[in-house]
């Protein structure tokens, strides 16, 4: 079957003559990119006043974790300019390290004996949850990074995960739904 270039969405050069690479995608104005940097500096500020500073390795894996969601989004769309696999693959190592930042504030919550809001307090929820819908940039949420107490801070990043989650998993299906077509 010949492929058809009109249904492709690649750039061009100059003289009309078409590029192999695919029209870059500004990542910097995706929802769950932007909510990645709060995240990472979120995690951070969370980690350096309710952690202990040494000999706890929770520290290095969170903000890792943290940073790991936002680097391979930008890795992937800066790669994924030249191929679809490698856009879903560092996207779903994102994926897979907000998993583990997200289990990694749940096992905080446990530990120290918070609550969950989502599980145990719906209505402060549902107030958390549209905060962050409406917000997405990380100077929204710096005002409040030393007014809110170790709960408020794990309950909003364990929101903005289940967040990035789901902006991620529909945008993988998205992608892997246009490789499977192109």
């Amino acid at each position: 079957m010949p492929i058809n270039l009109n249904k492709i969405a690649l750039q061009r050069y100059e003289d009309g003559v078409p590029s192999v690479l695919r029209k870059k995608t500004v990542y910097t104005e995706l929802h769950f990119y932007r909510k990645s940097d709060v995240l990472v500096q979120l995690t951070k500020v969370f980690c350096e006043r309710f952690l202990p500073k040494y000999g706890d390795r929770t520290v290095d894996q969170m903000v890792q974790a943290a940073r790991s969601i936002k680097q391979n989004i930008v890795e992937g769309f800066t790669d994924g300019q030249t191929s679809f696999e490698v856009e879903i693959k560092l996207l779903g190592i994102a994926k897979g390290s907000n998993k583990e930042l997200l289990e990694d504030y749940q096992d905080y919550m446990k530990h120290t004996n918070l609550t969950e809001w989502a599980v145990d307090n719906k209505p402060r929820f549902d107030a958390l949850r549209n905060f962050c819908m409406k917000h997405s940039d990380e100077t929204d949420y710096r005002p409040y990074y030393y007014r809110w107490t170790d709960e408020e801070m794990a309950n909003c990043a364990i929101c903005l995960c289940h967040m990035v989650d789901k902006a991620l998993t529909t945008f993988i299906a998205k992608r892997d739904r246009e490789f499977v077509e192109e």
